[in-house]
């Protein structure tokens, strides 16, 4: 059994070139992403919001996230789907939080993906424990990506495919966390 970093190491190098960009950004994407996937081995849920720019992007993720038959049905929601209404202030989040919280007795995280500027990040900031994938600003415990990158869609998608193969790993103690 490797570490979680090694382990990422070597997929990344075994992604061929749609995976060559993260060699680099492998010591900012393994511990966080650790960090919080040991979250989804207690039994917390994880409720996936994005910007309205990457609203293409939930639509995969919930597409691909419980396709594979064989592994279990993994916790995985969308913010959407369980609450339709805007946020409008900062009462608004405390009491979606309750209602997560009477929902989710094992705890959730938060999985935000977009630009730090949308309202929706300050529900997904409004605890410790999200896990942040944020565009064009880099805040501690996030993953930082460019939204002008020009390849940003077919980088979303690859990292996609390594979140995947982390959640394989972790599932089936491929890795030690």
């Amino acid at each position: 059994m490797s570490d979680f970093l090694s382990w990422s190491l070597e997929n990344i190098r075994n992604g061929g070139t749609s995976m060559a960009w993260m060699e680099s950004r492998r010591l900012e994407w393994s511990p966080l992403v650790a960090s919080r996937l040991k979250y989804l081995l207690e039994g917390r849920a994880f409720i996936l919001i994005c910007d309205e720019a990457r609203a293409w992007y939930e639509h995969y993720f919930f597409q691909h996230i419980n396709a594979n038959s064989t592994r279990p049905l993994l916790p995985f929601f969308s913010l959407k789907s369980l609450f339709e209404r805007k946020i409008q202030n900062n009462e608004d989040i405390i009491l979606l939080n309750d209602m997560l919280e009477i929902a989710f007795p094992n705890g959730f995280v938060y999985f935000y993906i977009g630009t730090a500027r949308d309202k929706k990040s300050l529900i997904a900031r409004s605890k410790n424990d999200s896990l942040l994938w944020l565009f064009d600003e880099q805040l501690q415990n996030s993953f930082y990506l460019d939204s002008n990158d020009k390849d940003l869609d077919f980088k979303l998608i690859s990292l996609y495919k390594l979140f995947d193969k982390s959640l394989d790993a972790i599932l089936f103690s491929k890795v030690s966390l």
